[in-house]
């Protein structure tokens, strides 16, 4: 269960988040909302990425604040832009590199790599060079390298920015087959009708909480 209790956040002078008050028990939630609305601020206090200035935020009744360590072994985290997150020359490598603190001998984390990478779209690319896939592939990389962490959560930072319509589209229906519950941020507002709940940012604030299509409806009304 992730919970928002009075969340407020500042940068500098400009409030970017006041009173959000939540409680996320979904699989699939969305976040949307124009650029500096305070979604990507909200979503990266899952993970303690950001702290709140006021209130606090609960991941299983862990404060990310204070139990950091123990909020990101449930929480993974898939940025807007895949070359951020890989740091590894090959595929496989890189997931392998998560695993690095396991426990596993590097032939066992080589092996779950592999499985991984087969299991989300990139089965025979182990051994290719990371840099050198598509932008598809890329972020399917790193989905991966958080995935065989097993998280129960995995909030995605607007994940399909840089992707084409296809990929996007694939991307998003990947999702929609993983056990974990899933937080995403996004400006897609077209790959959104299987979600549970859709929250709208604006200023700030939630300004609608709902299923899908009322609560884009609420969104487009704001933007127009």
């Amino acid at each position: 269960m992730i919970e928002f209790e009075g969340v407020g956040h500042r940068y500098g002078e400009r409030m970017v988040l006041s009173g959000v008050d939540l409680r996320l028990p979904e699989r699939r939630v969305a976040f949307v909302g124009a650029n500096g609305s305070g979604k990507s601020t909200l979503a990266r206090m899952i993970n303690g990425l950001v702290r709140p200035t006021t209130g606090r935020v609960l991941v299983d009744g862990l404060d990310p604040s204070h139990d950091g360590p123990a909020v990101r072994r449930r929480v993974g985290f898939v940025f807007t832009n895949p070359d951020s997150q890989i740091v590894m020359p090959t595929a496989g490598e890189d997931v392998a590199f998560s695993l690095r603190r396991s426990g596993l001998s590097r032939r066992e984390r080589a092996q779950r790599a592999a499985e991984v990478l087969a299991e989300h779209g990139l089965d025979g690319y182990a051994d290719h060079p990371a840099h050198q896939l598509s932008g598809g592939q890329k972020q399917l990389l790193a989905l991966c390298a958080m995935l065989v962490l097993e998280p129960e959560v995995l909030v995605c930072d607007e994940p399909t920015t840089l992707l084409d319509l296809r990929n996007k589209r694939r991307f998003v229906d990947l999702l929609g087959t993983l056990k974990q519950q899933v937080v995403l941020v996004t400006h897609d507002l077209d790959l959104l009708g299987g979600f549970d709940r859709v929250l709208v940012l604006h200023a700030g604030r939630v300004v609608a909480d709902d299923e899908p299509e009322p609560a884009l409806r609420r969104y487009r009304e704001l933007a127009g």
